[in-house]
C-alpha cells in the first residue's frame, strides 16, 4: 500500500475530473499528476534521494498538495512545518531532521533570511509564492517547467512517509515518524466507521496539513478521488462562502473553528445545504457547543475522532448515530466513541494492567496506525511504546458498552484551539527572564479556546513583571499560541515534601466544578 496510489487510479478512472480548487485556479487529476511527477524529477535533480526529508512552510494551497505528493512520488519524506512557530523553532526542526530543501510561500517570505541564518542544514529554498522569487531562492514554476517527469518511486508499506513535529515534554519539539501503512490504515479505519453513500465529493480543507488531522483529511479525499477545495487558512466567513460556492459536502473542524463558524454574522445567510458530513476532533468538545451545532446544522451528519499524532491519528470514533436525538438518549455524546476496526484500545493502571469498565487509568492503543517512533529519540520512543502499546498520556475509562471517555491528561500538556502545548516549552522560555525565580505553566478553562496557557510565576526579590512584557519575551522564543494568555504572581509554588512541584494544586481551583479535567 502506498500513498501515491490514488494518483495512478485517478488517471484510469477520472483524469479530467477537477482535483483541486484554490482561489481562481482549478486543475484536473491529469494536470495534478503531471505536475507531481515533474516536481519529483526536480527534487531528484536537486539531489533529494529516497528517505531524505523535504520541508514545507506555507499556508494551505494547491501547491502545498503538489508538494505533499511530489515528495512522496520521488521517494522522499514530507516534513510540513507549523506555520505558527517562531523562526528559531522552525530552524530547530529543519536541523533536527536534516531537511536540506525547504518550500516557502508568500506568507513566510519575510522569514527566509532568519531561517538561512539559524538552520545549518538548509541548502535550498524553493519559493512557491505568486511574486518574483527572492534572491537566492528557486522559483517553483521555473523548477517544474525545466524538470523532466520522474517515475513514481513506489515507496509504501513500512517506508517512512511523513515526519510531523509535535511539542516535546523536555522543551524541544520531537518528530513523529509515520509510515505509508500508518496513514492508510487510519484512513481505512475511519471510513469503515463512517460509511458514505458517495465517496468522490468536494471536501473543504481549512485545517492545516502540518497537523495530522488536516493532513489525514487531504490524504483521505485523494483516496476517495474527491475534489480538494483549499483555503489558505481557517477564516469563518471564507469557509461559509466556499461551502456555498463550491457545494462542499464534507469538512473537518476543531471545536474552536466550529464555534467561530456558528458565531459568524453570515452563518444564517449562506446556503449550506450541500454540507453532509462534519468531522471534529483535536480537542474536547463541550456539550453546549455541540448541542448548538446539531441544532443549527440539522441536515449535517457529525462524527468525532479521537487520537493523537503518534496514532496517525484516530483510534476511536463517535459515529453520526450518537449525534441524533435517538443516539443522544444513550448518553454517549460526551464520549470519544468506540475503537476503529484496526485499533485495540485499553485503559491500564501504572503497571500496564488493564482496568475494569468504569475505572480511570491511562489510555493505550496498538495496531497498524501506531507510529514508527520519534525521530532520533530512541529513549522517548521506548517509553511511549513500552510493552507494545502506545501510551497516550491521556486518562480515561471505558464503560460497560465499550465507549471511551477521556477525563484528564497524565502528561503535562495543554490543548488550546486544537494546538498542543507542552508546559516545559513555555516554562523554559519564561525562566530565561532574569527577574523570574520559579514558574509553572498550566492549562485553565477558556470558553473560546477550550484551554488557555496560564503562567504562575515567583519573582526574584524586588523585581516586577506584567503580562505584556511576559508575552513579548516569550514571542521572541516560541510560537504565539504557546505564550501565556494569563498570569499570576505568587510568593511560592506548592511543593511536596520531596520538593516536587504539585501542579494539581494550581489547577484545582480552575477545574473543581467540572466533570472532566480537560477543556
Amino acid at each position: 500500500m502506498q500513498l501515491t496510489q490514488p494518483l495512478h487510479k485517478s488517471l484510469d478512472q477520472c483524469p479530467d475530473k477537477v482535483a483541486t480548487v484554490f482561489g481562481k485556479r482549478q486543475q484536473s487529476w491529469r494536470q495534478l499528476v503531471t505536475r507531481v511527477s515533474r516536481l519529483a524529477g526536480a527534487l531528484q535533480q536537486l539531489g533529494v534521494a529516497k528517505g531524505d526529508r523535504v520541508a514545507m512552510l506555507g499556508m494551505n494551497s494547491d501547491r502545498y498538495l503538489e508538494y505533499l505528493y511530489g515528495v512522496l512520488w520521488g521517494g522522499a519524506v514530507i516534513a510540513p512545518l507549523n506555520v505558527r512557530w517562531s523562526a528559531l523553532e522552525i530552524a530547530y526542526a529543519l536541523d533536527d531532521c536534516d531537511a536540506r530543501v525547504l518550500f516557502v510561500d508568500d506568507a513566510f517570505r519575510p522569514m527566509i533570511d532568519a531561517l538561512r541564518k539559524h538552520a545549518k542544514a538548509l541548502q535550498t529554498i524553493v519559493y512557491v509564492g505568486e511574486c518574483e522569487a527572492p534572491p537566492g531562492t528557486l522559483a517553483y514554476e521555473t523548477l517544474l517547467a525545466e524538470a523532466a517527469p520522474a517515475d513514481d518511486a513506489r515507496c509504501g508499506g513500512d517506508d517512512l512517509a511523513v515526519l510531523l513535529y509535535t511539542g516535546g515534554t523536555t522543551g524541544k519539539p520531537k518528530g513523529v515518524m509515520l509510515s505509508h501503512i500508518n496513514l492508510l490504515s487510519n484512513i481505512l479505519g475511519s471510513l469503515l466507521m463512517v460509511p458514505r453513500d458517495e465517496l468522490a465529493v468536494p471536501g473543504l480543507h481549512a485545517a492545516p496539513p502540518f497537523h495530522v488531522a488536516g493532513l489525514g483529511h487531504i490524504l483521505q479525499f485523494s483516496l476517495r478521488l474527491g475534489t480538494h477545495v483549499l483555503l489558505p487558512s481557517f477564516e469563518p466567513g471564507a469557509v461559509l462562502e466556499t461551502i456555498e460556492r463550491h457545494r462542499v459536502a464534507e469538512t473537518f473542524l476543531v471545536p474552536t473553528m466550529l464555534r467561530m463558524l456558528l458565531d459568524h454574522p453570515d452563518f444564517s445567510k449562506r446556503d449550506l445545504s450541500s454540507l453532509r458530513m462534519l468531522r471534529y476532533g483535536a480537542s474536547p468538545m463541550d456539550t453546549a457547543l455541540l448541542e448548538r451545532a446539531l441544532g443549527e446544522l440539522p441536515g449535517v451528519r457529525f462524527a468525532q475522532a479521537y487520537g493523537m499524532t503518534e496514532l496517525s491519528p484516530t483510534i476511536t470514533v463517535l459515529t453520526p448515530h450518537y449525534h441524533t436525538a435517538e443516539g443522544r438518549a444513550a448518553g454517549k455524546l460526551m464520549s470519544a466513541g468506540v475503537p476503529v476496526p484496526l485499533a485495540e484500545v485499553r485503559v491500564v493502571d501504572g503497571n500496564d494492567v488493564p482496568l475494569p469498565p468504569g475505572k480511570v487509568g491511562e489510555i493505550v492503543a496498538r495496531g497498524p496506525m501506531v507510529m514508527k517512533g520519534y525521530w532520533n529519540q530512541p529513549g522517548q520512543t521506548a517509553e511511549a511504546l513500552r510493552n507494545g502499546w502506545m501510551h497516550t498520556g491521556d486518562a480515561g475509562y471505558i464503560d460497560q458498552d465499550g465507549f471511551l471517555f477521556v477525563v484528564d491528561r497524565i502528561k503535562d500538556m495543554i490543548v488550546t484551539g486544537g494546538e498542543n502545548v507542552y508546559s516545559a516549552e513555555v516554562e523554559d522560555a519564561i525562566l530565561q527572564l532574569p527577574q523570574v525565580s520559579q514558574c509553572a505553566v498550566i492549562g485553565v478553562p477558556d470558553e473560546k479556546w477550550g484551554e488557555r496557557v496560564h503562567a504562575v510565576i515567583v519573582l526574584k526579590p524586588g523585581e516586577t513583571l506584567d503580562q505584556d512584557a511576559l508575552v513579548a519575551h516569550c514571542r521572541s522564543l516560541i510560537a504565539g499560541f504557546k505564550c501565556p494568555r494569563s498570569m499570576e504572581l505568587r510568593d511560592e509554588l506548592p511543593m511536596s515534601g520531596a520538593g516536587k512541584l504539585l501542579k494539581f494544586k494550581l489547577r484545582e481551583p480552575y477545574w473543581k466544578d467540572r466533570n472532566r479535567q480537560v477543556g
